[in-house]
C-alpha cells in the first residue's frame, strides 16, 4: 500500500509539473509594445504587409507606415467638401481601397504611396452604412453594410476594384427588422478558401455563409448576447474553412462579460461557448495568431487586450489599453494594433 501511495505521489507531482510548465509555455513570456503613431485620431481599419500598415481614418485621413524605417505618410481625401469617416480598408497588390460610413457610401482606390486616388463608387441613400470590405484574390472583392431593403447591402467587384456593383436582395443575406451590422474593426466580414462569412448584430446575432460567389447565402443562429440595438457580434475571425470565432456582447454597457464570444468548428453552422466567465466585456475585433493551430487568439476591447492559448478556455490580459479597436498580425509574433489617437506593434516574445 505504502508503495502504491508513492507511487501516485510520484505521479501526481509529474501530472502538476507537467501542467505548470505548459502553462509557462503556452503564454507570451513577455508581451511588448511599441507605438507607431500618436495623433487626435480614430482608427479602425488597418491592413499590413510585412513592411507597412495602412490605415483609414475618421476626418478625411488615410495613412502607411514603414515597418522597418518608421516613415510615415497621411493624405486627406477631399470630395466636394464633405467630411469622411473611413472603417473600412482592403488592398490588392497595387491598390489600397477605402470606404467611409454613412451617407454619400464614397469608395476609393488609392496608390500604396497614396499618391494618387480615384473614385470607384458612390451611393446615396438614407439608411447607406458599410461596415467592412475584403479582398481574397486580386480581381474579387466585396463590402457589407446595413440595410437598406430587406437585406444586406452587399457591393461586388470583379475586376480588381476598377468597378463596382450593388447585388439586389434576391442575392444578398436576408434580415429581420432591427438586425444589420456594426463597423467596430472591419472584421464583420471574412474570407477563407471557398467561403465567405457575415456577421450580424442587433434585434438578431447571426451568422450568413456562402460560397465565394456570395450570391446563395445561409444563415446559423448564435449565442452572442442579442435583442437590443447595440448589442450582437461585433467582429469574427476563421482560421480556416472550419475553425472559427466571434464575438462581441453590449456596447452600451461594456462590462457585461456573459455571452460576449463563441466558437465553432464546422464552419459556422454552430456555435458554443467556453464553459468560464470572461475576464473581459464588449469586444471590439478577434484574430487568430498565425501558425497556432486554432488555439491562440488575440481580442481587445473595452477591458482591454487579452491572449489565450487555448480556443478560449482561459485568458491572459496582455495591455490594459481600452482605446483599441482593431487588430491585424504581420507574423505569428508581431501584430499591429490600432484605435484612439494611436497605432501599436504588439509583440509575443
Amino acid at each position: 500500500m505504502k508503495r502504491l501511495f508513492i507511487l501516485f505521489l510520484i505521479c501526481f507531482q509529474s501530472f502538476v509539473f507537467s501542467q505548470t510548465n505548459l502553462q509557462s509555455i503556452s503564454y507570451p513570456k513577455n508581451i511588448s509594445l511599441d507605438t507607431l503613431l500618436t495623433d487626435v485620431i480614430s482608427i479602425r481599419a488597418i491592413t499590413v504587409s510585412p513592411e507597412f500598415v495602412w490605415y483609414a481614418a475618421d476626418k478625411n485621413r488615410v495613412g502607411v507606415i514603414n515597418l522597418k524605417s518608421g516613415y510615415k505618410e497621411e493624405i486627406k481625401i477631399e470630395h466636394d467638401g464633405l467630411t469622411l469617416e473611413f472603417r473600412s480598408i482592403a488592398q490588392t497588390k497595387k491598390y489600397i481601397f477605402i470606404l467611409c460610413v454613412g451617407t454619400p457610401a464614397l469608395l476609393f482606390r488609392l496608390s500604396k504611396d497614396l499618391t494618387q486616388y480615384d473614385l470607384v463608387y458612390r451611393e446615396e441613400h438614407e439608411k447607406v452604412f458599410y461596415d467592412s470590405m475584403q479582398f481574397w484574390n486580386e480581381q474579387e472583392g466585396m463590402a457589407i453594410g446595413d440595410p437598406t431593403d430587406s437585406c444586406l447591402s452587399l457591393i461586388r467587384t470583379h475586376d480588381g476594384g476598377m468597378t463596382w456593383n450593388k447585388l439586389t436582395c434576391e442575392k444578398s443575406p436576408k434580415i429581420i427588422e432591427g438586425e444589420a451590422a456594426f463597423a467596430s474593426s472591419n472584421t464583420n466580414l471574412i474570407s477563407k478558401k471557398n467561403c465567405l462569412w457575415v456577421v450580424t448584430g442587433g434585434k438578431k446575432a447571426r451568422v450568413f455563409c456562402s460560397n465565394k460567389q456570395g450570391t446563395i447565402w445561409t444563415s446559423f443562429d448564435t449565442p452572442i448576447q442579442q435583442g437590443s440595438s447595440m448589442s450582437g457580434i461585433f467582429t469574427a475571425d476563421f482560421y480556416d474553412k472550419y475553425h472559427g470565432c466571434i464575438a462581441g456582447g453590449d456596447y452600451e454597457n461594456p462590462s457585461d462579460n456573459l455571452k460576449n464570444i463563441a466558437f465553432t468548428s464546422n464552419g459556422g453552422k454552430t456555435w458554443s461557448i467556453p464553459n468560464n466567465v470572461l475576464d473581459f466585456g464588449y469586444t471590439s475585433c478577434v484574430q487568430y495568431v498565425p501558425y497556432s493551430n486554432g488555439r491562440q487568439l488575440l481580442v481587445v476591447g473595452s477591458s482591454g487586450v487579452f491572449y489565450t492559448s487555448d480556443t478560449g478556455f482561459t485568458w491572459r490580459k496582455v495591455a490594459n489599453d481600452s482605446s483599441l479597436f482593431t487588430i491585424r498580425f504581420i507574423s505569428k509574433k508581431v501584430a499591429i494594433v490600432a484605435g484612439k489617437n494611436k497605432i501599436v506593434r504588439l509583440r509575443l516574445n
